[in-house]
């Protein structure tokens, strides 16, 4: 395993493309990581996952490792939402118990932060860990089809024995002791200023908690509603959720109605794929599969623009 980036983006390059803004939704302040270019290909929307915020998609002083500044590097604007509950918005967080009211916050948080900003080809969503189930949700949603696609990192339906055994542990104890070494393996996939959620830990709502319960069996529902792309992507090393074959092929099944689905296995990552050494080669897959989604979506008479060299 490599312990450098890729050379993609020197470690010295500029880091004034990334910027922290705010807007206003129904009274509550929400923030975000923001990465805007002129005329962007499409727009992508991250969404972090338990106990962390916006900065698990830019890490600073690695910005090989960056979604918002690889991305805008390569004509894509990228928005990475602080959830609801999470940043600005942290002090509201007993008001999105409900599901539906995260949902519909965060899509006037994202036309909000776009404003009459171009979007390309559209938005693309993108969610990690127990941030899938936002972006799962907002997928599921009505407003979801107008969506170019979807990715969802990190996740599952089927838990591993391990990983089990030591949520079970918590339960009984109440010590959370043995579920990072879970989260964080292998330890030398990782920058060691981040490992073990160094520099970007944070609190977390206490609807988190009915999330993770909940999702095994949400997810199924969800996922049958969607119709836009999706990509799941399983991290080579991932040592909380089933990966197996058999259980990859159980959760393409679920994606009865989506237009089109990807099994993604990502090599030389563990489950915080966006923040280890292999964060570059993910982004890139990731990103390849937005400009995918933006291509069938551009109309015929356009593609010879987008295709000039």
């Amino acid at each position: 395993m490599s312990a450098e980036g890729t050379g993609l983006l020197p470690e010295h390059s500029a880091v004034d493309t990334v910027v922290t803004r705010e807007v206003e939704v129904a009274g509550i302040r929400m923030s975000a990581l923001c990465a805007e270019v002129a005329e962007p290909r499409a727009v992508l929307v991250a969404v972090h996952g338990g106990a962390t915020t916006a900065r698990y998609f830019d890490l600073p002083d690695r910005p090989s490792l960056s979604l918002l500044r690889v991305g805008a590097r390569l004509g894509f604007t990228v928005l990475a939402l602080d959830r609801p509950g999470y940043g600005a918005s942290e002090p509201w967080g007993e008001l999105f118990d409900e599901p539906q009211r995260r949902v519909d916050a965060t899509y006037a948080a994202i036309d909000a932060l776009l404003g009459t900003s171009e979007r390309g080809a559209g938005v693309f969503l993108a969610g990690h860990s127990a941030g899938c189930d936002l972006a799962a949700r907002m997928a599921a949603d009505d407003r979801g089809a107008e969506l170019l696609g979807l990715e969802l990192a990190g996740t599952g339906v089927d838990k591993r024995p391990e990983a089990i055994r030591v949520i079970e542990k918590i339960r009984k104890t109440g010590r959370a002791g043995g579920i990072r070494e879970l989260l964080w393996f292998p330890q030398d996939s990782y920058p060691p200023e981040v490992l073990g959620g160094r520099s970007l830990t944070s609190g977390t709502p206490g609807y988190e908690v009915a999330v993770v319960h909940d999702w095994p069996t949400d997810f199924p529902t969800l996922a049958a509603r969607m119709r836009v792309p999706v990509r799941v992507t399983d991290a080579e090393y991932e040592q909380v959720w089933r990966t197996d074959p058999a259980a990859r092929a159980g959760i393409a099944e679920l994606f009865t109605t989506t237009s089109r689905f990807v099994n993604n296995v990502q090599f030389g990552c563990g489950h915080n794929l966006s923040v280890g050494y292999g964060a570059a080669a993910y982004h890139l897959g990731l990103l390849s599969f937005v400009e995918e989604c933006a291509l069938r979506s551009t109309p015929a008479r356009h593609r010879s623009e987008v295709e000039e060299p």
